[in-house]
């Protein structure tokens, strides 16, 4: 059988500039700003790259282009990593209060063309919080970006604790985003971090918030995973093994599959058949959203994703329609034109007070046969 060209060679990725079918209405919710103050504080420190990718130059009217040539209606722009903690606490503070008004003014300027996460000064709780408020209530944010790890701590660290509080009260919409955690910096690779490492943190991120219990004690949150979840989807059963650890049925007492499938992923840098069919076998497709990664994502590229996408073989054409638009609406309903129909984003809870009784009288036979087997 012959073996199918799934990665075309990074010459032609980058040359191809064939303009995919436009399909108006696009909600593009993976898709980067560049403030000046973010700017300013970048070229102040000598920061060109991350990840080991140039850092891109960038005006909105570069991002309009882009969505105008390949039928993106609406994008919702976000930080990218390091985000703004650079090593000084109160330069963070300062730095997201800028770029989250920059934000706002955009969405004001360009109605129904950009809507946007708010960056937070973590790794810093109270300030975050603090901001994650602003941004909300205030400034309208239509959401709030988080990395997956900061200064080497993950979300899901009890230390952000009354974070999660704050944003489960609000039923605030957060997207994952990967940072480089110092650890990647100490493996000596060849391979620039873009590549592997931010998948791995990521995925890193999504296992430890269902562990340490966040998914469970906080079920307002909806939670977008940056790239497609990293390699989540490849290895979720895997993941799930941790249900017959003792120390897990508190913390993720309805399974970590239940929790995991809770999360919705983007289709940034991963629009190929062979992730497609991953997460096609995993989650709802309702939990799945286009997103561009542009500009880091250059417009050839950005272009090439969405043709990816279309012409794939996974989806019907329902299921495309709904992960090019309407998915994206039952989170951001304002995206909505008048006589749009979508469905409302679905509502989880904790766990019921019937399980959690039946969970308790199961758990002495566990113990048993954990002690057993460990003789």
């Amino acid at each position: 059988m012959k073996t199918p060209n799934v990665l075309q060679p990074l010459t032609r990725l980058m040359n191809d500039t064939t303009a995919p079918e436009v399909k108006h209405g696009r909600i593009d919710v993976h898709h980067h700003l560049f403030p000046p103050a973010y700017v300013e504080e970048n070229r102040r420190r000598g920061i060109t790259k991350e990840a080991g990718v140039q850092i891109p130059t960038w005006v909105p009217e570069d991002s309009l282009g882009v969505m105008d040539a390949n039928g993106i209606q609406t994008a919702i722009l976000s930080l990218s990593a390091p985000g703004v903690y650079m090593g000084s606490r109160q330069d963070a503070i300062t730095l997201a209060r800028e770029c989250n008004d920059y934000g706002a003014a955009l969405v004001q300027q360009h109605p129904g063309r950009f809507g946007y996460f708010a960056v937070l000064p973590m790794p810093f709780t109270a300030e975050a919080c603090a901001e994650a408020i602003r941004a909300l209530e205030v400034l309208g944010a239509d959401g709030i970006v988080l990395l997956g790890s900061t200064d080497g701590v993950f979300l899901g660290d009890p230390r952000f604790e009354e974070l999660m509080a704050e944003l489960n009260r609000r039923k605030a919409v957060v997207f994952v985003h990967p940072n480089v955690h110092p650890t990647s910096r100490d493996l000596w690779l060849a391979t620039p971090d873009f590549l592997l490492e931010f998948v791995c943190d990521t995925t890193r991120a999504a296992v430890n918030l269902v562990l340490q219990g966040v998914m469970e004690r906080h079920p307002g949150i909806k939670w977008i995973l940056a790239h497609a979840g990293g390699f989540l989807p490849y290895i979720a059963w895997r993941a799930s093994l941790a249900n017959a650890l003792p120390q897990f049925r508190d913390t993720a007492p309805q399974g970590v599959l239940t929790y995991l499938r809770r999360f919705y992923f983007d289709t940034a840098l991963s629009p190929s058949s062979i992730t497609m069919a991953a997460l096609q076998q995993f989650v709802a497709p309702e939990h799945i959203l286009f997103g561009s990664d542009y500009p880091y994502a250059p417009a050839p590229l950005t272009a090439l994703q969405v043709k990816t996408l279309e012409e794939g073989d996974i989806w019907s054409e329902a299921q495309q329609h709904g992960i090019q638009r309407q998915h994206a609406l039952s989170l951001f309903p304002r995206f909505a034109q008048a006589d749009e129909d979508f469905n409302s984003a679905p509502e989880f809870s904790k766990e019921g007070l019937l399980a959690k009784a039946a969970r308790l009288a199961t758990d002495p036979l566990a113990e048993m046969v954990e002690h057993l087997r460990n003789r």
